[in-house]
């Protein structure tokens, strides 16, 4: 009896093979192309915080030598917009700007220096007006409409829902824990600054070269804006310099080259300043939250309320998901009997928030984790046995209807529990030093395209050359998170050809099928399942054709370690190239295609149900050891313990990659990152000098722990691991800090001052 052959490749440790190109200079990213003719744009942005534009006067820009055009709103009279129903900003504003940096005007001049000169000369009258910074303040009746496009004065999106009788679950609960919260809003910082490249062809084709997340996206606001056809258009994605979600949906800059390329007939490249960077933003919303969580004296959680209030900035962006997102993700991993929800996204004039890694998740799950150790308290019990004893099933469903189908969150707690020396050290250290837990859950792609249609969310087609070389062809973005390692590794794998044979070609619209981007940490689960069933229906008929040859059964034949072999007769085998050869004789050109659509089953039938629903959901426990400064306020976090469970790890040197970065992007959003802006709407600090981050100095050692639990829905089982890892990062420090010292502290980051001021309200209150 024949049995399946093992995976051959599945679970190395394998070194991604792009990383000796990013590490050498070798790696060319956007703003390395450089073309004949080219011109450099640069953006004509408004000093003031909300001002309705009387006049341009472009003139004198136009008057200098060198310059080629200028552009206005008027040039680009379509509103844009990542959602569909949420198109409320303008590639330039038209008639007024709704923060400080909003873009009014473009120049396009012979290089970047006379640009810059250009953009000065550009004159612009200005009616300034009252402004708000403040999203309590922008509910009020007599507050300013920030952006003319809301439905209902300045809220984006309130969404209120509710699951249970939460009232109810709160009365008959023996201790109830709230606490009001704030999140300080912070932005990507990722090295690469945003940059494109417009090219207009003569034939009347249009080609982009973007530093986009999501090019299927911004290839359709191109053709709705410019007024092209789809079949006009060509977006090039090279390699990005980091995003963590900060380009993951069109910017002004790709319709300015656009447009500009359009009217001059020469290429145009636009390179964002790394002030501009932190003015564009759409990075982490500010929250206010406040969250009631009850359990029964056997530790049995009962009801949840949550009310959230987000500071969106001027326009949408992803915000109607991020409204949704803030309540929908913390109904697991944690069994709740009830929950409400009532959250509400507001403009205000600041720069438009969006999805930041974790998107609209991290806020919410900072007040339920430390929610979560108050009521430990409160019960006298260990906060990790607490999480134990509320830890959802496979196949249950949460209070909110998602599907759980895999879930390792107890291993994920058993393995911080015993790496960190939990039991020895919490509650047991000395004063001054603390260790903190918290969990979470995240999404492995959302289980909703961004706009609603029938078609495939991913696809994959595969090449076959004589040669024995196999070429992938994938709109999937590669943005250094190994989205080509993990194509080249399922190929190998299923091909059984050697990862050197196998070209990857990504982020061309021109080449590649169609994958909606890198965004929901969707890449493994959607463009990897539709890469496998790609792979797997060539290798099928590649094995019919061997088998067929040897005159065995098509069970017999395997394509493994470069070879077609005989199972029952390991003597008999064939060079991969010279099957792949035998069956092209007979077959004829070789190819496969493969896609994936996400599953039906997995929400619920409520409005808003398909928001933070997923194919399948990654789970994550941190254990944080800090050091309080009783005298200067400094907390050093010392020690990380992550433990993340991503289903099957494909590669576990990448997914430790991953969980490291997300632990490090937590870290820092609890202790230093802080994107905040002055009375008159400028920025406090839009420089990587100003704005906090810690260096390798200040980042603790970090213990990746990979935990598998293999999902059905996954490729070969495997799950996410690019945003889940981040979440508890902040709690766990949070919660860390109370052990140390005794003191909550509620709003992030926990700066020295905030430290310093939570000993003296305790010593104050006795």
């Amino acid at each position: 009896m024949t049995t399946p052959a093992p995976p051959a490749r599945i679970g190395q440790r394998v070194p991604n093979p792009r990383a000796f190109d990013a590490v050498t200079g070798r790696t060319r990213y956007t703003d390395d192309h450089a073309f004949p003719g080219m011109l450099h744009a640069r953006l004509v942005r408004s000093p003031h915080a909300h001002a309705r534009i009387v006049a341009i006067d472009a003139a004198p820009a136009l008057a200098l030598p060198g310059v080629h055009a200028v552009i206005t709103g008027r040039d680009l009279p379509v509103r844009y917009g990542i959602i569909p129903w949420t198109q409320d900003e303008y590639p330039l504003a038209l008639d007024k700007a709704a923060f400080v940096g909003d873009p009014v005007a473009c120049v396009a001049a012979i290089d970047e220096a006379t640009a810059a000169r250009a953009a000065a000369a550009v004159h612009v009258t200005w009616e300034v007006l009252h402004h708000v910074l403040d999203p309590v303040l922008a509910l009020r009746a007599d507050a300013p409409q920030v952006n003319a496009a809301a439905r209902s004065g300045n809220i984006t999106k309130a969404v209120q829902l509710e699951f249970g009788d939460v009232d109810a679950e709160l009365a008959r609960s023996d201790v109830i824990a709230e606490g009001d919260y704030w999140f300080e809003g912070t932005t990507h910082a990722a090295l690469e600054p945003h940059c494109a490249i417009g090219m207009w062809e003569p034939h009347g084709v249009l080609t982009v070269i973007s530093t986009t997340q999501v090019a299927h996206y911004l290839h359709r606001e191109l053709a709705r804006v410019l007024g092209l056809a789809e079949d006009r258009i060509r977006v090039i994605q090279p390699p990005l310099g980091g995003a963590f979600g900060g380009k993951s949906e069109p910017f002004d800059l790709e319709f300015c080259v656009a447009k500009l390329a359009m009217i001059t007939g020469r290429p145009v490249k636009l390179l964002y300043t790394r002030e501009e960077v932190f003015y564009a933003h759409r990075g982490r919303h500010p929250m206010q939250l406040r969250l009631r969580l009850g359990a029964t004296r056997d530790g049995t959680l009962t009801g949840c309320e949550l009310t959230t209030l987000i500071d969106g900035g001027a326009y949408a962006s992803f915000g109607l998901v991020t409204t949704y997102y803030a309540g929908q993700l913390v109904t697991a991993p944690l069994r709740l009997r009830a929950y409400r929800l009532d959250s509400t996204r507001v403009y205000t004039n600041k720069p438009a928030c969006g999805p930041k890694r974790g998107h609209g998740s991290v806020q919410p799950r900072f007040a339920f984790e430390v929610t979560v150790d108050r009521l430990a308290e409160q019960l006298g019990l260990d906060p990790i046995e607490l999480r134990r004893r509320n830890t959802l099933e496979a196949g249950e469903r949460t209070v909110n209807e998602f599907l759980i189908r895999s879930i390792g969150f107890r291993d994920c707690l058993d393995r911080v529990e015993h790496a960190s020396d939990w039991k020895r050290k919490f509650r047991q250290l000395p004063y001054g030093r603390g260790v903190g837990v918290a969990g979470s859950f995240y999404i492995s792609g959302t289980n909703y395209p961004i706009y609603p249609n029938p078609m495939p969310q991913s696809a994959v087609q595969l090449k076959v050359d004589r040669s024995g070389r196999v070429t992938v062809f994938s709109g999937a973005s590669e943005m250094g998170q190994g989205a080509a390692a993990m194509l080249t590794l399922i190929t190998a794998e299923e091909l059984g050809v050697d990862p050197a044979a196998i070209r990857v070609v990504v982020g061309d619209t021109d080449l590649t099928p169609v994958d909606l981007g890198g965004y929901s940490s969707r890449t493994t689960m959607m463009a990897g399942n539709a890469c496998l069933r790609a792979a797997r229906e060539l290798a099928g008929r590649v094995r019919q054709v061997v088998a067929a040859t040897w005159a065995c059964p098509l069970e017999q034949v395997a394509l493994i370690a470069g070879h077609a072999v005989d199972r029952e007769d390991g003597g008999r085998r064939l060079p991969m190239v010279e099957a792949f050869r035998i069956a092209e004789g007979q077959l004829g050109t070789l190819g496969g295609v493969g896609h994936y659509d996400t599953p039906k089953d997995v929400h619920g039938a409520y409005r808003g149900g398909t928001i933070g629903a997923a194919p399948a959901y990654s789970f994550t426990a941190h254990v944080a050891e800090v050091v309080v400064d009783v005298e200067t306020g400094v907390v050093r976090v010392e020690h990380v313990w992550a433990a993340h469970d991503c289903g099957r790890a494909l590669n576990p040197m990448l997914v430790e990659g991953q969980i490291e970065g997300s632990v490090y992007m937590g870290f820092a959003e609890a202790i230093f990152e802080e994107h905040v802006f002055r009375a008159d709407g400028l920025h406090r600090g839009p420089s990587l000098l100003d704005y906090r981050l810690p260096t390798t100095l200040d980042t603790p050692e970090v213990t990746a722990l990979v935990v598998e639990s293999a999902d059905p829905e996954g490729p070969y089982g495997a799950k996410e691991a690019g945003e889940g890892p981040l979440h508890p990062s902040i709690p766990a420090i949070a919660n860390a800090i109370h052990d140390a010292v005794g003191v909550r502290i509620d709003r992030l980051p926990f700066s020295p001052g905030r430290v310093l001021a939570a000993l003296e309200a305790r010593r104050l209150a006795g």
